[in-house]
Parts: C-alpha cells; sequence; structure tokens
C-alpha cells in the first residue's frame, strides 16, 4: 500500500529543519522503506518551508506511521502535526 504522510512544521522552524536536514535526507535513503514521492511544502512565494509531504509504500498504517515517527525531523520535534493517509498509485501504477 501506498500513504500519504502531511507534515506541518511549527512556526518560526526554519533552523531546527536546517540542522536536522542531512540526518532526514539520510532516513529517507536508507530506511530500506520505498519513497515514491517527498519534498517540502513552501509558502505561496516559494520563500519558507512549511512543511513535508512524502509518499511511501508500506504493508499497512501503523508501519507508515512508524516510520513517519521514525524520521529524524519528527524525533527532533519539528512538526507541529503529521497526518498519514492511504492512497492508490494510478498513474504510472506499479
Amino acid at each position: 500500500m501506498y500513504f500519504h504522510i502531511r507534515c506541518v512544521d511549527k512556526p518560526d522552524s526554519g533552523g531546527l529543519r536546517a540542522a536536522t536536514r542531512d540526518e532526514h535526507l539520510a532516513y529517507l535513503k536508507g530506511s530500506g522503506v520505498k519513497v515514491a514521492f517527498a519534498g517540502p511544502t513552501t509558502d505561496e512565494a516559494d520563500e519558507a518551508v512549511t512543511g513535508s509531504i512524502l509518499v511511501i509504500q508500506a504493508d499497512d498504517r501503523a508501519a507508515a506511521e512508524a516510520w513517519a515517527a521514525g524520521d529524524p525531523y519528527a524525533k527532533a520535534g519539528l512538526f507541529s502535526s503529521t497526518t498519514v493517509t492511504p492512497v492508490r498509485n494510478t498513474i504510472p501504477g506499479d
């Protein structure tokens, strides 16, 4: 199954995000979970990062939630909220 993970940064947390970015990217690349898409969300002017969106493949919601909780950004307390939602991979498909 695929899961959409939406994370919203806490206000004024750019320094924490920057300090944890390398560890976060290493986790995405080396966790053993298929990451279909990952990237930051931004404000309308594309000047400030406001959170993260990820689409991952996991066995079930519990596995996706555990993976999201293991993200160094989450462990550092960067996010004010995180939601995990199942999604279908229609285009381009599996």
